[in-house]
């Protein structure tokens, strides 16, 4: 291999099956479970702050308003709130403004004034976080959480003067929390007090105290409160140091962590809150299991937080049971034979292929097909589609979508954004980018926002400030200041793609090619994962060889017409330095399916792992009926990780041959002169668009200009992330 890998591979190598990135529905059958108890009534108040006021203190956000539509659809269309119920307050003009008075006021008036003790409440607050100096701390706490002299607070959308600031503590919040006659009460917090700024292409859900005290006008508050809920200062410590409040919490960061204020595809959202609303269309058991997915979810999209929940784990999301089939996509007004749809439950990996074209089925609460719809266009997650013949006569507002298909563009590029750290070598820098196929380069701009949603990597030079956040995250082996290298557009390090210093822009370029190459290749494959989706029916597993019953990883696709939906234990998806593993892989069609996997690397690495055997042919890569296969054993093949990172195996399964891909692969391994083993792709964009022709409906198409159309009848394309630890 022409870069080094952090995986080893000895004999022939690897090929598994797994799921999506954010494996988002381990659990559930056939119709996944969604959530909700007979109550006799769910209320929810919807925060989010884009917007703050022009001062030093704070930066302006993108997604909070996003976040609050996001969780609006899923809470009418997936736990059945009555849109009534629903108050919102945000920076939108069109909504009341999320001021710490209103704030407060709406709280009382809209949750604790109407919710009886057999109600559901759902607090949901997007915007900026901070810390303050707490005037009454907490101290001599067995939790060492509350042993300090601050307090988080969540930022309203006004300032403050005389270091007195008008936000809402976390000590309000317990409080108001208390106050409600209900226990069934979540609050969802999408917001931080570590960091601040921007971070790459994320801004930072964080405003700096900066020895900043609150008003007096909140101590007042709390202590009427206090005096109404008869609760001593004494007894209100017991209760913050036991963590005795209700309901539950679930917050997008760990307590020293940024939440991130992400890109997606046309449109920001909290990175935490998108993934969360993703999970719950498609299904959801208990807040446990779904924190333990949208960690791997988060690690994937390289943002740099981990989830968090407090309370009762295996509560139900939002303390609602009910039974409904997984979704992706939900109409929410019609028109005639024309309706908008909502695509809040599609993979956000995969959303750019959900334009003109791609279909949708209409499902009713039982899974049953009625009728079908073709996308017209779609910006962002709203898309306008026409009701297709056969079916139904009407279409109706709340009528549940599964997809069909999707419909791949040609048109997909690579975008880097140029660091401003390149200022004087912009345009040298871009001209370089230029020169690779489907790479479009954009400057940084000044202001709030540097990039636009679409960029995915930056092109940087290793400032002494980058080289302070990669120490804070203590990576090891650091370039040199002043060396060229790429980030992710999360700012995360990209491993082995800095050079030599004094090295020149074009010269970098050059030496980062095949990285990109690679980068672009990976980011058109996954606009076909279909993990959620496929009604492939295929599982995999993955366990170290010295303890092959203590399973790392596992899991399977919902939507298989024999699914069992019997996977509820939660897997780490973390796999030990220089440990043997192995995976194994069963097709449970009474079909064969053809099989090929991938495999990516932190370093950029791009390999083909399956087919391994040269020259391969097309009954090599079948997996017979009801056959489960083992690749790792170790008399025939060794595989372990000799460096730290994380790595994704892309798997695509077909009912059809790979006859494009396969014929490709076999004239590389001649190139190269390889019997056995990996190839790595020189040219993988190349490769890729060879297995695209295989993938596509048409097949009779094999122009690079010409759209794929991909059914989830006849593929299924997963993705397992793993980190090497």
């Amino acid at each position: 291999m022409r870069r080094r890998h952090f995986l080893q591979f000895a004999g022939s190598t690897l090929t598994t099956l797994g799921l999506s990135y954010l494996d988002i529905v381990q659990q559930g059958n056939r119709y996944a479970q969604v959530l909700a108890q007979g109550t006799p009534r769910k209320l929810a108040l919807l925060v989010g702050i884009n917007q703050y006021p022009a001062s030093q203190r704070f930066t302006d956000l993108e997604g909070c308003v996003t976040d609050v539509e996001l969780q609006q659809e899923l809470l009418i269309h997936r736990f059945g709130f009555n849109k009534s119920d629903i108050l919102r307050l945000t920076s939108d003009p069109s909504d009341k403004q999320p001021t710490r008075n209103n704030i407060l006021t709406a709280f009382e008036e809209h949750l604790i004034k109407q919710a009886k003790p057999t109600d559901v409440v759902v607090f949901h607050f997007s915007g900026h976080g901070s810390q303050l100096l707490d005037p009454n701390p907490v101290q001599l706490c067995p939790n060492q959480q509350f042993n300090s002299d601050l307090n988080s607070s969540i930022v309203t959308a006004e300032d403050g003067q005389n270091k007195l600031v008008p936000d809402i503590m976390g000590r309000t919040l317990f409080l108001l929390m208390s106050a409600l006659q209900t226990d069934n009460v979540s609050f969802v917090m999408d917001s931080c007090h570590s960091g601040g700024g921007t971070r790459g292409n994320f801004r930072i859900r964080s405003v700096p105290g900066n020895n900043l005290k609150p008003s007096s006008e909140e101590i007042a508050y709390q202590q009427r409160w206090l005096d109404k809920l008869q609760i001593s200062p004494e007894e209100f410590a017991k209760r913050r140091c036991a963590g005795a409040r209700k309901g539950v919490v679930l917050a997008g960061a760990q307590r020293d962590q940024d939440a991130a204020d992400a890109t997606f595809d046309e449109f920001f959202a909290g990175a935490f809150t998108y993934l969360l609303t993703q999970y719950l269309w498609q299904q959801t058991s208990n807040v446990g299991s779904a924190i333990a997915q949208l960690t791997s979810g988060l690690r994937v999209l390289k943002t740099p937080q981990q989830p968090l929940a407090d309370g009762d784990q295996s509560q139900p999301v939002y303390f609602i049971n009910k039974k409904l089939p997984p979704a992706d996509a939900v109409i929410t007004k019609v028109e005639g034979k024309q309706a908008t749809i909502w695509l809040g439950g599609v993979d956000s990996e995969s959303l750019e292929s959900f334009g003109k074209g791609a279909t949708f089925t209409i499902v009713d609460q039982k899974g049953q097909a009625s009728a079908q719809v073709k996308l017209e266009s779609r910006q962002g997650l709203i898309a306008t589609a026409r009701l297709q013949p056969g079916g139904i006569a009407s279409m109706q507002p709340g009528m549940l979508l599964q997809e069909s298909s999707r419909v791949v563009p040609a048109t997909l590029k690579l975008t880097i954004g140029i660091d401003p750290s390149l200022a004087a070598e912009t345009n040298a820098a871009k001209q370089a980018l230029s020169q690779i196929n489907r790479v479009e380069a954009v400057a940084a701009k000044s202001g709030n926002v540097p990039y636009p949603p679409q960029v995915q990597y930056i092109l940087s030079r290793l400032t002494d400030d980058y080289r302070q956040q990669l120490q804070r995250q203590n990576i090891p082996n650091l370039p040199t200041v002043g060396s060229i290298g790429l980030f992710t557009k999360g700012l995360e390090f990209v491993p082995q793609s800095f050079g030599k210093l004094g090295e020149t822009v074009p010269a970098a370029v050059s030496r980062l090619e095949p990285i990109i190459k690679s980068f672009l290749a990976v980011e058109i494959i996954k606009k076909t994962l279909n993990a959620t989706s496929s009604q492939l029916d295929v599982e995999v597993s993955m366990n170290l060889v010295d303890q092959p019953n203590q399973t790392l990883f596992k899991t399977s696709t919902v939507r298989g017409k024999n699914n069992r939906g019997e996977f509820q234990q939660r897997y780490s998806q973390k796999l030990p330095l220089a440990k043997l593993f192995q995976f194994k892989v069963t097709n449970h069609e009474s079909t064969p399916v053809y099989l090929t996997s991938l495999l990516v690397d932190s370093t950029g690495g791009l390999v083909v792992v399956f087919p391994y055997q040269w020259p391969a042919t097309e009954e090599s890569t079948l997996i017979a009926p009801k056959e489960t296969r083992t690749i790792g054993d170790p008399q025939h093949l060794k595989l372990k990780a000799i460096d730290k990172g994380t790595g994704e195996v892309l798997v695509i399964v077909s009912r059809s041959p790979l006859k494009k891909a396969v014929k490709t692969l076999v004239a590389l391994a001649a190139e190269l002169n390889r019997s056995s083993g990996p190839v790595e792709l020189g040219e993988p964009v190349e490769v890729i668009g060879d297995l695209l022709d295989d993938l596509s409906s048409d097949r009779s198409s094999t122009s690079a200009t010409t759209d794929k159309e991909v059914k989830v009848s006849e593929i299924a394309t997963l993705a397992i992330p793993f980190e090497v630890v």
